[in-house]
């Protein structure tokens, strides 16, 4: 069999962590999945999967030939489009990551669109509250929010976000309105551990960077939850302004401590690919852009 029909069919049974899932991706039978996978293992003359009643995971060498395998068709796919010209429709498999209220806010409406307008187009969407390595994980395009390190990464700048404190008015009634970072000290605080923003909190005043650690009251595993936690009033909140767009439009929470927000961080979508990205790279980021940029919330 070809090496390159083995490898992609490989590549499918690992992303997918199953024989059955491959087989509906790549609409060929069961049988001609398993198939495959065991002719590239004998050809190479290691085991590449491990399978279990429940799982299929990639042995040590799997994974490293699982990587150099996502290169290579990638890298194929690039060759093929440029042969066949550099406005050929979009087609194939992309994979997308944001942090997870951005995500289901901003990033799935243009999404949709991108599948509406390309129907030989199939998107993988993975929202997470962590930093993903693009490389590593394998995804085609993402969201950063925050100041950009030093990579191999190609970005485009879509707008800012804020970092807002907030609470109900019915909390703030109750337990008063902070006027100071210090105050913090005696309020309910509410935490998310989905990010690295858990205890140190940082304020800017004149210029001024200043972190404050606070023990919180009590702390959650997302963003969501620390928002619905704030709006049944019990306690401050510190959160990315688009986060809480419609709470703040509908008076459900109000910002404190407005002095003291440190400047804003930038928005940017980040790729692997440089001015040369494959077509279905970059009709996505051309969409996601013009959203973004027309989106009042982020700019």
């Amino acid at each position: 069999m070809d090496q390159f029909h083995l490898m992609n069919v490989f590549v499918a049974v690992a992303e997918e962590q199953g024989f059955a899932a491959a087989s509906r991706r790549l609409n060929i039978s069961p049988p001609a999945v398993t198939r495959a996978v065991s002719a590239l293992e004998e050809k190479l003359g290691i085991k590449l999967l491990t399978r279990t009643t429940r799982h299929v995971r990639t042995t040590d060498a799997g994974q490293r030939y699982l990587q150099d395998a996502q290169r290579i068709l990638q890298e194929l796919e690039r060759a093929n489009e440029s042969a066949i010209g550099i406005n050929s429709e979009p087609k194939g498999h992309l994979s997308v990551t944001a942090p997870v209220l951005f995500g289901q806010k901003y990033v799935m409406p243009s999404i949709a669109e991108y599948l509406n307008n390309y129907p030989e187009t199939e998107v993988d969407a993975v929202f997470l509250d962590r930093v993903v390595n693009l490389m590593e994980e394998g995804f085609d395009v993402g969201i950063r929010i925050g100041h950009l390190p030093d990579s191999n990464m190609h970005a485009k700048r879509v707008g800012t976000v804020r970092m807002h404190w907030l609470a109900s008015s019915q909390y703030l009634e109750k337990s008063g309105i902070p006027q100071f970072p210090e105050d913090l000290k005696q309020h309910s605080i509410i935490m998310t551990n989905s990010s690295s923003m858990v205890q140190d909190w940082k304020f800017d005043f004149e210029g001024k960077q200043q972190n404050l650690r606070l023990k919180p009251r009590l702390t959650v595993s997302t963003n969501q939850s620390a928002i619905n936690a704030a709006k049944l009033h019990l306690g401050i909140i510190h959160t990315l302004s688009y986060q809480v767009e419609d709470e703040l439009n509908h008076g459900e929470l109000k910002t404190v401590l407005e002095n003291y927000e440190p400047p804003a961080m930038p928005v940017h979508i980040v790729h692997r690919e440089g001015r040369h990205a494959s077509s279905k790279i970059r009709s996505f980021i051309d969409i996601l852009a013009k959203t973004l940029n027309k989106n009042k919330t982020i700019n």
